[in-house]
């Protein structure tokens, strides 16, 4: 069965590619590329390096392999590079996305959407994906942590990505969420029996500590680069309240326990303060959404150092669909109502409380590309644009494992790097108009800038 949906996805990239090359316009840069072999100099106004607290003026990166050889206005231009003059722009690290569902597509008809995932095959969403990583990276998204798929369409999607088949943000994937029975993670609301039996840890459903340990380790022989856990209820789910706990303790204790020992990072989905202190005390990396979270469970997180991703646009996208009038529902609109009333609050706690704060958005709760509307989000809830800017950036790159690599402009790094119109400090809803995206060296979109 494996083999058959391995072929499905196989097939379905090559044929996106192969309509890629054919129906590539002209004077647009190609969908993928190899790094340039020359030296590129990026010249703008003003430069974000992802780590400090102001601008620096006028902003230069070189760019050479793939990799920035040098950033900083006092950066020494090479004889004989090209340089690429941005203007009156601000250049910056890639942006990082740090919960995301890229092969689950948004549709505003809940009725509709429930009855696409039904119909649609593997193939077509796994050009749907394609079409969301493409917009994902065009939004200035050069990585992603993606936190929920089905049939390994995320695994295919960043191996594609990975060998420069299709356009895409880099990819941490999970393989699947992992849950309990009739959680937030197994697929409920449907009659007993219509899918022929229940799912199991090969699906991500698992009971007990030795099955969350077996479905872990199926999610890593199968590709995952971290592991995505649901603690507790969902605000999407129809059979469960949003913050009941889903997972003892010691379930809970076990799952992270095998992926920590599988040098895998583990996001939690914990709406409820229980939940998410029973994943803290068993060490967990990040807690995502956190909408209930009280001062005991954040007091546990600043001691122990774990990061919130609050995902302030999945909020966003719902509160659009109900002032569109759209049908939701009746139990899923109560819960996203309760959600909205308390997350807020949460957020400028966990502000005060000075808690590691990443960016993450669940795109796929809203339409993909619109990614960077989560830095307003953060900063029109008391957040210093400086700070939102590190939280898709440098922060992002802690948590994700991969600060060594990425979220900052430094030599060494990958160049991964994007441009805004003015100054986002002045304007954080700049991060909303990106220029200019490159990606390992590769220049991906330039729609403002001066060769020579």
């Amino acid at each position: 069965m494996r083999r058959t949906i391995g072929l499905f996805v196989v097939a379905a990239l090559a044929v996106a590619h192969a309509y890629g090359q054919a129906q590539k316009p002209e004077n647009k840069p190609p969908e993928t590329k190899a790094p340039e072999t020359k030296t590129l100099v990026l010249k703008a106004a003003r430069l974000f390096d992802g780590k400090s607290n102001s601008l620096v003026t006028p902003g230069l990166v070189i760019v050479t392999g793939g990799k920035i050889y040098a950033a900083g206005a006092n950066a020494t231009v090479p004889a004989g590079a090209e340089v690429i003059d941005l203007g009156d722009t601000t250049i910056l690290p890639g942006f990082i996305d740090a919960h995301t569902h890229l092969t689950m597509m948004y549709t505003i008809d809940y009725k509709q959407s429930a009855l696409d995932a039904l119909q649609k095959t593997i193939p077509e969403r796994t050009l749907d994906a394609i079409a969301n990583a493409k917009v994902t990276l065009m939004a200035g998204f050069t990585t992603v942590r993606d936190v929920g798929s089905q049939d390994f369409i995320d695994v295919g999607l960043r191996n594609a990505i990975r060998n420069g088949k299709v356009p895409g943000p880099r990819m941490l994937v999970c393989v699947h969420a992992i849950g309990s029975t009739g959680g937030h993670c197994d697929g409920t609301g449907y009659r007993s029996g219509v899918f022929g039996n229940e799912r199991g840890p090969e699906q991500g459903v698992a009971n007990g500590p030795d099955q969350m340990r077996y479905a872990v380790r199926l999610a890593h022989k199968y590709g995952a680069d971290v592991i995505k856990t649901c603690a507790s209820g969902g605000v999407l789910s129809l059979t469960d309240d949003v913050d009941t706990p889903q997972l003892t303790q010691e379930e809970m204790n076990a799952l992270i326990d095998e992926a920590h020992a599988l040098k895998r990072k583990v996001a939690a989905h914990a709406h409820g303060a229980e939940a998410a202190k029973r994943a803290i005390r068993a060490g967990v990396d990040s807690i995502e959404h956190g909408t209930f979270l009280d001062d005991e469970a954040m007091d546990m997180m600043k001691q122990r150092g774990t990061y919130y991703v609050p995902t302030l646009m999945a909020l966003q996208g719902l509160s659009e669909q109900m002032q569109a009038g759209m049908y939701i529902p009746p139990t899923i609109r109560a819960k996203a109502e309760q959600a909205m009333t308390s997350l807020h609050k949460t957020f400028q706690k966990a502000l005060a409380k000075n808690i590691k704060i990443g960016l993450g958005t669940d795109a796929a709760v809203y339409p993909h590309g619109r990614n960077g509307e989560e830095f307003h989000q953060m900063v029109d809830l008391g957040m210093k644009p400086v700070d939102a800017l590190k939280a898709g950036t440098s922060v992002d790159a802690e948590l994700l494992g991969l600060a060594d690599k990425i979220g900052s402009l430094e030599a060494g790094k990958s160049a991964d790097i994007v441009a805004v119109p003015g100054n986002p400090l002045q304007d954080i809803r700049q991060t909303e108009h990106v220029l200019f995206v490159m990606k390992e060296g590769v220049i991906y979109k330039n729609d403002r800038s001066e060769t020579r």
